[in-house]
């Protein structure tokens, strides 16, 4: 059986780090990638609110307009 020595031991934990290293700096890139998916759809839901808005405005609009022009089914 091969001697474990403080080398080897060393080795091994300087691969750990290195392995460690590299998925922080992963993990960084996705929640840099998530905070900009956030800010996206929050814009997305924000277009949408406005746009159901002015619908609603049209709708209201156009049921004015009917009942002036007296084109309502009753």
């Amino acid at each position: 059986m091969a001697e474990v020595t403080n080398e080897l031991i060393l080795e091994h934990l300087k691969s750990i780090q290195d392995k460690l290293v590299q998925l922080d700096r992963g993990q960084r890139d996705i929640q840099s990638e998530l905070r900009t998916h956030k800010t996206m759809l929050g814009a997305i839901i924000s277009d949408d609110a406005l746009q159901d808005g002015r619908i609603a405005e049209i709708y209201d609009r156009l049921d004015r307009i009917e009942a002036r022009l007296s084109l309502r089914d009753q």
